[in-house]
């Protein structure tokens, strides 16, 4: 039974820590703030966590390690490169919407704590060798442009993240501070981004 409560309310502190990330970003995160949230007292959330630092690093990673399987399965499977790049996209979208705290720990990480967040990402697993393999057979197929594996990679990923760190600001200038348009916004992205990328790179579309 104890060891019930403990996860039980473990979850509720990443939860509400989530939440409170989400609105406020890391600098802006109080320890009393997310207690508050997760309707316990800041002593038993220090008993759990002992730092703001720690406690983000444990929300990133829960986050993350839901997304990497995902990611592998894209990267590894059979698919055409351009299905590939389809699929990728839209998993990597559905992943940011829902865990949109990721962008927020990566930019933090980045100016804070990078051996950290390298340490992270080797530690999942993540390769790309294959995807980088199939893009090169591509190329010498003559179905694509010549471009660097590594370049594409970044192009897609860009393309993905860029709207979640710049939500405050998009939301403002381009959606009139309307959470739904934004996410129909994302929603369409999911048909655009690899119809974007997959136009610059097709050597048949591009002749």
């Amino acid at each position: 039974m104890r060891k019930e409560l403990d996860s039980t309310t473990e979850l509720a502190i990443l939860e509400a820590a989530r939440k409170v990330f989400i609105m406020k970003g890391f600098d802006g995160a109080r320890m009393q703030e997310i207690a508050n949230e997760a309707e316990i007292n800041k002593a038993l959330l220090h008993y759990y966590f002992r730092s703001k630092d720690k406690l983000f690093e444990a929300v990133f990673i829960e986050a993350f390690v839901k997304l990497v399987p995902a990611i592998l399965i894209v990267l590894n499977s059979k698919l055409s490169l351009f299905d590939k790049i389809r699929d990728f996209v839209e998993v990597y979208l559905d992943a940011l919407n829902q865990n949109p705290h990721i962008p927020i720990f990566i930019l933090h990480e980045l100016s804070h704590n990078e051996d950290r967040l390298s340490r992270i990402v080797r530690s999942s697993g993540l390769n790309p060798t294959l995807f980088i393999q199939q893009v090169k057979d591509e190329i010498s197929a003559g179905n694509i442009i010549p471009i660097d594996p590594r370049q594409l990679i970044v192009n897609m990923l860009a393309l993905c993240i860029f709207p979640f760190v710049g939500r405050p600001i998009l939301k403002t200038v381009l959606f009139n501070q309307s959470e739904q348009e934004f996410r129909d916004f994302i929603q369409t992205r999911k048909a655009v981004v690899p119809s974007f990328i997959i136009s610059a790179i097709s050597k048949k579309q591009s002749s």
